[in-house]
């Protein structure tokens, strides 16, 4: 539901009752990832999808239903081989979906939920944990974990627990990851096992392309639609502006790696450098750094014979064959780009396959999975 959270967050503030459902599993080809979420507030307004339209409308009533009742329901919606036109997932995918009432009346929830949404809504980490399988009386309850450890909320009455899930919670949000921690019966102190989601609000990673160039500004406009936080930076102040690049979120002017050096600790494993400069006084020192930084991916363009020599000019600095195996050169994915838009669109791809566990290969007459999801529900049989 943090992915809605802006929206969310002014129907708190307005005092709007509203049931939010939230997508806690999924199976095959779904369309949708844990966390997506739908809501609809008590005058039939909704935001948001669970699925790219395939089971909306059922989910829009589970919500009213929901609002009516004021109980939690916890739903699967999965391809029917009988009938391909009743509720269900045509493409084939299984999905399961939490209903959760936030009314006003319930502050114990609502409280909790309103603090999630407020530091996602804000920019602010934080990482919310629900319970959406188990006893009756525990689904939909939640807590909220910070990135100091510190939580607010709980399971009712069970410390054990709580310290737990915000302790997995945690290790999630320092992930940036959201995904469902499977709990035992001994592990949940409270008499049966529990399915906890966990959603995660960070800010957006980011993205740096070092090289103001032609190709640069159609990167920009490519990474921002990715959802990335983008930083050109370029020590020729004639070409790093904002009038060549409207679209950055920051321009520095700067040796490149002396910047990198500067923001080293800032960067994470989430972060995109994208080095487009292709020229030795600048790409050398710049991936000499960027190689040995915990980063997400690293790009360099230029043509093959660039890449070979840069890669010369590599070990002779002392980057070793296992750094350099980390280095995406030249960038992209063969698209036959030519267009600085079609070289942004290469790099995406290629940047997108790392990020998601793609091959890059076409779909068509491929037997690959089309979704690629490293994460596997975490389980926890004991609490130490």
């Amino acid at each position: 539901m943090l992915d809605i959270a802006d929206e969310l967050n002014r129907w708190v503030e307005q005092g709007r009752d509203f049931a939010v459902a939230t997508v806690v599993a999924v199976g095959g080809s779904a369309p949708r990832q844990p966390g997506a979420a739908l809501a609809v507030d008590s005058e039939g307004t909704a935001i948001g999808s669970v699925s790219g339209g395939c089971v909306e409308g059922a989910v829009y009533e589970l919500c009213g239903q929901a609002l009516e009742d004021g109980e939690p329901v916890l739903e699967r919606f999965g391809y029917s081989d009988d009938d391909a036109f009743a509720v269900g997932l045509t493409c084939g995918g299984v999905i399961d979906i939490l209903v959760t009432p936030v009314r006003a009346s319930d502050t114990a929830v609502r409280d909790v939920l309103a603090g999630a949404l407020g530091a996602a809504a804000t920019g602010e980490a934080a990482a919310l944990a629900r319970v959406v399988a188990g006893p009756g009386e525990l689904v939909g309850r939640a807590l909220v974990v910070r990135p100091d450890g510190s939580y607010e909320g709980g399971f009712g009455g069970h410390p054990e627990l709580d310290r737990t899930v915000a302790g997995e919670a945690g290790a999630y949000l320092d992930a940036g990851r959201t995904g469902t921690v499977e709990i035992g019966e001994q592990g949940s102190r409270c008499g049966s096992p529990l399915t906890v989601l966990v959603e995660s609000s960070v800010p957006a990673p980011r993205m740096i392309v070092f090289g103001a160039i032609d190709f640069a500004s159609a990167l920009v406009r490519m990474g921002r639609f990715l959802g990335y936080r983008v930083t050109v930076c370029d020590a020729r102040p004639v070409f790093a502006t904002a009038a060549r690049f409207p679209d950055a979120d920051e321009i520095v002017v700067e040796w490149p790696h002396k910047y990198l050096e500067r923001v080293a600790a800032e960067v994470d494993g989430r972060t995109v450098l994208c080095v487009l400069t292709h020229d030795a006084k600048f790409d050398v020192p710049l991936l000499q750094l960027a190689l040995r930084l915990p980063v997400a991916y690293v790009g360099a363009m230029g043509s093959r014979r660039t890449h070979l020599d840069r890669n010369e000019r590599l070990r002779e600095v002392g980057v070793t064959e296992l750094e350099l195996a980390r280095l995406r050169s030249p960038i992209g994915h063969d698209l036959g780009a030519r267009t600085p838009e079609e070289v942004a669109v290469s790099i995406a791809s290629e940047i997108v396959a790392d990020r998601r566990g793609g091959t890059g290969v076409s779909l068509t007459g491929a037997h690959t999975p089309i979704h690629h999801d490293p994460d596997t529900p975490r389980r926890i049989d004991s609490v130490a």
